[in-house]
């Protein structure tokens, strides 16, 4: 069984830490994706952590995921609500998918509730900042046990 966990980060996320902080927190994603790497570690996987703000980079790296890995933990973004394309790059990945927001989408404009990934999704995590992260890597850490 592949022991690697792919973690995509959608646009816009390369400006945490100076982008609206009061709604997405002082962290870097330079720091989360440092947590991710920590937390994927302490449970015996790889983490592969990547961040673009071009759509069709980011279903390549959905589709190259297949066999390859072992989950995908994503932060689509402003995709979540817009991209049926990358909603059906992660199905035909057969790869389990949880989705990880860092604020509660739920709490914020209409247009955030809706999501593309969430009905496909293992599980969904918003509002917990980066600590939702490094529960979606603990949950497949549990889900994928030997």
């Amino acid at each position: 069984m592949p022991r690697t966990l792919l973690v995509l980060n959608g646009p816009n996320l390369n400006m945490l830490g100076t982008r609206e902080p009061a709604t997405y927190g002082h962290e870097t994603l330079a720091d989360i994706a440092e947590l991710c790497r920590h937390s994927a570690e302490q449970h015996g996987f790889e983490c592969q952590f990547l961040q673009t703000n071009h759509e069709g980079e980011l279903i390549n790296w959905i589709h190259e995921a297949r066999g390859r890995c072992a989950g995908i933990v994503i932060n689509p973004a402003a995709w979540t609500h817009t991209s049926v394309a990358i909603r059906d790059a992660l199905v035909a990945s057969e790869v389990p998918v949880i989705e990880v927001h860092l604020s509660n989408v739920h709490k914020r404009e209409a247009f955030r509730h809706h999501s593309f990934v969430s009905a496909i999704a293992v599980g969904v995590i918003c509002g917990l900042g980066s600590n939702g992260y490094r529960l979606a890597i603990e949950h497949f850490a549990h889900l994928l046990q030997d």
